[in-house]
């Protein structure tokens, strides 16, 4: 059976995003400026910089391996409306998940496709029926769930999450949307299995027991 994995970037205070992220305001507490901090080590790997369309450069090696590793086992993807709102302004004609995203949402929408593989998909019957979906669509690849916070602390509670691939960065936010709260008990539970540093993050990944 494929599995569930959360891989995102945290801040050392423990924040996914920093308060008041808004595409509409990007100078809003400069939290353009922190995000772009807690971003730069993917953003300077030569495998999201080819993804992105950035053109040549970019970092090789163990963290630009590991990328590369993330959306080729990934074969689904599910996130939150915040989330997607977010990248719907910001994200490239050809958004870079090619593959297909559930959408947690109330909001009624027809599926949106773009370029390039990825097709976004708006699930309005709660995390199981998203999951159910992602499971179909992903074959023998792997469901990655994307962000924010509230959907990943969702999915923790339901006890659905195989692995945890947290990219921690040595920057503070002061203040956003914390990842571990609002969980039930008892809380899951996970070991390490990996550590890798990188020259902007250390890189931990934590199985569940």
């Amino acid at each position: 059976m494929n599995k569930v994995f959360v891989n995102i970037a945290l801040s050392l205070d423990g924040y996914l995003a920093p308060e008041g992220m808004t595409m509409a305001d990007p100078g809003h507490k400069n939290w353009d400026e922190k995000w772009g901090a807690l971003m730069a080590w993917l953003l300077n790997q030569q495998y999201m910089r080819e993804k992105l369309k950035f053109g040549p450069g970019g970092e090789t090696g163990p963290v630009n391996d590991m990328v590369r590793h993330t959306f080729e086992r990934t074969g689904a993807n599910i996130m939150g409306k915040r989330m997607f709102d977010q990248g719907e302004v910001s994200w490239p004609e050809e958004a870079p998940f090619h593959s297909p995203v559930y959408v947690l949402t109330h909001e009624k929408r027809d599926p949106w496709v773009r370029p390039g593989g990825t097709t976004f998909y708006f699930i309005n019957e709660g995390p199981e029926r998203a999951l159910a979906l992602a499971r179909e669509a992903a074959g023998n690849r792997d469901i990655r769930i994307s962000g924010g916070a509230d959907v990943i602390q969702q999915y923790l509670n339901l006890g659905v999450v195989d692995e945890l691939e947290v990219a921690l960065a040595p920057v503070f936010f002061g203040s956003g949307r914390q990842l571990f709260e609002n969980l039930n008990e008892p809380a899951p539970q996970f070991s390490i299995d990996t550590v890798l540093d990188g020259a902007d993050a250390t890189h931990l990944r934590y199985v569940r027991l």
